[in-house]
């Protein structure tokens, strides 16, 4: 039996190996130089190893992940520059949100009864589930939190979805098998099979079924469990920005406040604290400390006169404001570089940009938001889609109807354009039989059947009269491009 002394210098000696072997892992791993980020203090997730960073990972563990999001949340509460950023990412990848129309399968002729029949479903699910707010939402989340769980409920009236809190999906402390709350595939580090959500102000978690929840995550690799906040490469230079920013309104403040700095050249304290108290135009004593304080008014265009030895400095002669500007729009410009953004999109200055020259086509800025446009789309059809088999499941709709019908999903258009020569381009397509009026109608923001019903009113109101055109007499020429219905008008006509 050992005694209680060599017990413990058994345990002193295995916390010591312990200690160096951590030591030598330290030193194997990272540099001191390498551990500090250009602030000089500890980076965050720098303490892995170089497989860790290779993956793409800017976290090790659960608290690293909580502290990179909340510094994001605190820098989209109180960052005017990243509040910015957040909503026009929001304006340009959602903006009033998307607009969603059923449409035939390649290859398939569903009669018109099923395509109203699911249009129903999905106007339904829209309004239910307030999703032009929620699509909003969700892409905030996305750049602040560098990821959004969305959950799936089966309720009477259909799929109901609600958003579930990034911190509460967390380890279980009995499981130890799960990576950042999300219990994978065996073998597989991109097919979840679970998530452990903890309930809202308790301990215990519960595992919810992949298939209930949808995790939308950014700024990482397929196999990184989770997502990056997109303002984390620029956290620094949105800080500084707000610094420098605040810096130059208090500098100008103090400058512009202080009209004048008197200096009596000669002459003791009490001649002068005399002639101040002969010169005020006001004298206000303070009840606390006792002080007297002058005041001297001058109006604009006042001529001094002053006695010898008295000299007069104005501090806001030297302010310059503009070489603190360049600072600021050098901070801005990193940070509009990691966002694919146009600068002006962080200050709202477009003194620096054209707006028709960047948001081109070819433009980054363009190509980024029209990226973005294209994951959130699909995205939200795999849920769209999800109510549409509930619905199928529940026989409101045929069991082939995702075999003949698909939702046809469209973002705000990003780019900008000139809308007379869109309307010429799309005309020339129509002529040509290669554009149909429901798509003429809809690349300029209206609806086919809501115009084509209020043309047929106006044309009843006008004439008394509402159908098809009159039979032409024999040898009579249709006419066209005058709007009155021809072969080359995309208004009445022709069947498609």
């Amino acid at each position: 039996m050992p005694t209680i002394q060599e017990i413990q210098i058994r345990a002193a000696d295995r916390q010591m190996r312990f200690m160096e072997a951590q030591l030598d892992l330290w030193d194997k791993l990272v540099r001191d130089e390498e551990m500090l980020d250009i602030d000089g203090r500890l980076a965050l997730g720098q303490t892995g190893s170089t497989a860790t960073w290779s993956a793409g990972l800017a976290y090790t563990t659960e608290s690293q992940l909580t502290e990179l999001r909340n510094q994001s949340r605190h820098l989209a509460l109180t960052n005017e520059f990243a509040i910015n950023a957040l909503e026009n990412r929001v304006s340009y990848v959602i903006g009033e949100g998307h607009s969603y129309k059923v449409i035939a399968r390649a290859g398939q002729e569903p009669p018109d009864e099923l395509i109203d029949a699911v249009d129903g479903v999905v106007s339904e699910f829209i309004a239910r589930n307030r999703w032009h707010l929620r699509q909003q939402e969700t892409r905030r989340r996305l750049d602040r939190d560098g990821e959004a769980f969305i959950r799936k409920f089966i309720t009477p009236a259909g799929l109901e979805v609600r958003f579930i809190e990034p911190e509460l999906v967390t380890n279980p402390q009995s499981n130890m098998t799960a990576r950042f709350g999300i219990e994978f595939a065996a073998g597989d580090a991109e097919t979840p099979e679970a998530y452990h959500v903890q309930q809202p102000g308790g301990t215990r978690s519960e595992p919810v079924p992949a298939a209930d929840v949808q995790h939308r995550k950014a700024n990482v690799d397929l196999v990184v469990p989770r997502g990056v906040p997109v303002f984390y490469p620029v956290r620094k230079n949105l800080t500084r920005a707000a610094k420098i920013l605040r810096n130059m309104s208090t500098v100008s403040e103090i400058q512009s406040a202080i009209a004048m700095v008197r200096t009596h050249v000669q002459g003791a304290q009490a001649t002068i604290q005399q002639y101040v108290s002969d010169q005020a135009d006001a004298k206000v004593q303070n009840n606390v400390t006792g002080n007297t304080r002058t005041y001297r008014q001058y109006p604009p265009g006042t001529i001094i006169d002053t006695g010898p030895g008295t000299q007069y400095d104005f501090p806001a002669k030297g302010l310059d404001v503009g070489k603190y500007v360049q600072a600021l729009q050098a901070e801005l410009r990193a940070i509009a570089s990691r966002l694919v953004m146009p600068e002006f999109m962080l200050s709202s200055d477009a003194s620096n940009a054209n707006y028709s020259s960047t948001m081109v086509a070819e433009g980054p800025a363009v190509k980024m938001f029209e990226r973005l446009q294209a994951d959130t789309i699909w995205a939200d059809l795999e849920i769209l889609t999800a109510e549409i088999e509930l619905a199928v499941t529940r026989g409101r709709l045929p069991a082939d109807t995702l075999d003949l019908v698909e939702i046809d999903a469209d973002g705000p258009r990003v780019q900008t354009r000139n809308r007379l020569q869109d309307a010429q381009a799309d005309q020339v397509l129509y002529s040509n039989k290669v554009m149909s009026r429901q798509t003429f109608a809809g690349r300029h923001g209206l609806d086919y059947a809501d115009e084509r019903d209020q043309r047929e009113q106006e044309q009843e109101r006008e004439t008394g009269y509402v159908g098809p055109p009159p039979q032409l007499a024999a040898g009579e020429k249709k006419p066209g491009n005058n709007g009155d219905g021809g072969d080359d008008d995309p208004g009445e006509g022709d069947e498609e």
